[in-house]
Order: C-alpha cells, then sequence, then structure tokens
C-alpha cells in the first residue's frame, strides 16, 4: 500500500515537471500595434479650377449631350451618315495617349443641331486647317481658317484617355481670340480624344451656337499651313 502511494507521488511529480517545460516552450506573443487608417487625397484636375462652374456642368455632362444628338440625328434620317463617320461618333471609342502631335491638322466641323431649329439635324462642313502648338508645358489648338475659330489650350484630365479644351470661339475674319472668362458667349470648353492612329476629336457638348454637340475632326495635314 506504501508502494503504491510512492508511485502515485512519483506521477505526480512528473506530470507537475512536464507541466512546467510546456509552458516554457509556449512562444512569447509579441504585441501588435494597433492598425492605423491612411487617408490619401487625390488632387482635382487643374482644369476644374480653371474652367467656369457651367462649363465644368457641360463637360461632366457630356455623354448625355452624346445620347441627346445621336438619337436626334437618327430620329432625322441620318443614320447613314453616321455610320460612315465609323469610331469618330461613337462615344465610348476614345483611345490611350490622346494627346496630338504639334503641327498642322485637316480638320472637320460635324453639328448636331436642335431639331426644332430650321435645317439639318446633321451638317458635314468643308475641311479646314488647324494647329497644335505648344505654349510652355502645355498644348494649344487653334482653328486657322473659317468664319468660327476656335483657339485654346488643352488641359490633362482625371480620365487619362482624354484631355480637356478650354478657350474662346473667334467670329468673323478680323476678330482676335480673347481669353477665356472674358465674354461667356465667345468662352468654349470641349473634350479631345484619339480615336484611331492618327485621328483625333474635339467634343463640345452644348457649344454658345446653340447646337447640341459639336465634332471637329482631327488628322494630321501632309501641308503645313502658313499664316
Amino acid at each position: 500500500m506504501a508502494r503504491r502511494h510512492q508511485l502515485s507521488d512519483c506521477l505526480r511529480v512528473l506530470l507537475a515537471g512536464a507541466l512546467v517545460l510546456l509552458s516554457g516552450c509556449q512562444t512569447a506573443q509579441v504585441p501588435q500595434e494597433p492598425a492605423i487608417p491612411t487617408i490619401s487625397v487625390r488632387e482635382e484636375p487643374g482644369w476644374r479650377r480653371a474652367a467656369l462652374p457651367g462649363d465644368v456642368d457641360r463637360i461632366d455632362g457630356i455623354e448625355g449631350a452624346w445620347e441627346e444628338a445621336l438619337s436626334a440625328a437618327e430620329a432625322a434620317g441620318h443614320r447613314r451618315t453616321m455610320s460612315s463617320e465609323g469610331p469618330l461618333l461613337d462615344p465610348g471609342a476614345a483611345l490611350p495617349m490622346p494627346a496630338p502631335t504639334p503641327g498642322a491638322y485637316t480638320c472637320r466641323l460635324l453639328r448636331f443641331a436642335e431639331p426644332r431649329r430650321r435645317g439639318p439635324v446633321l451638317t458635314v462642313y468643308r475641311p479646314f486647317f488647324c494647329n497644335v502648338g505648344v505654349d510652355g508645358d502645355a498644348l494649344t489648338l487653334i482653328k486657322q481658317t473659317g468664319s468660327e475659330r476656335p483657339a485654346g489650350h488643352l488641359w490633362v484630365d482625371e480620365r487619362p484617355e482624354r484631355l480637356i479644351f478650354i478657350g474662346t470661339l473667334s467670329r468673323g475674319e478680323h476678330e482676335d481670340p480673347l481669353p477665356y472668362g472674358e465674354d461667356p458667349e465667345r468662352d468654349m470648353v470641349a473634350v479631345l480624344e484619339r480615336v484611331d492612329a492618327f485621328r483625333f476629336r474635339l467634343v463640345v457638348p452644348w457649344p454658345r451656337t446653340g447646337a447640341i454637340v459639336e465634332v471637329y475632326e482631327l488628322t494630321p495635314s501632309p501641308v503645313q499651313y502658313q499664316d
């Protein structure tokens, strides 16, 4: 009986020693630092600060202008003409790298008028000359011939597939360009996109001319225009 008690005591000692060894083998818990939330502030593109509020709304509503213009032209029977223009009149045709190379361009204007106005809803005008230039670190776009001549700068946008045009419209042969914001009736904003390898478009939503949309097509010209 005494021998059995001795064995029980030995087992208790062995178990206690094993528990001490196991507790010494446990990995120490490293205290974790509390997670600190990070806040990133994305600066708005400069054109939004440079443009007047109404013109910012024009750019932000360009999808609606496209839809209204194309629907009106199709209802007026211009579907074949629009189809022949390919990606030029496809609102979703914008490609990466929209910046045009400086130089002379052959340009065309396609104007989508409101149906209630006199004349056709879609008018395609004869080609004219445009020029893409450099002013400091910014690109400029100037229509050099014709009775209506846009002139302005191209701004980087938050959407990498497009640039924003901010400028003014000169009317008549002897009217010089004005600084943007000096005459609201001559202010002009638009979106510049590349729709093919060497084909660009300048889309003007709800221009001051009273149209729904004006689309300027730009393709590099083999002839350099001289003033």
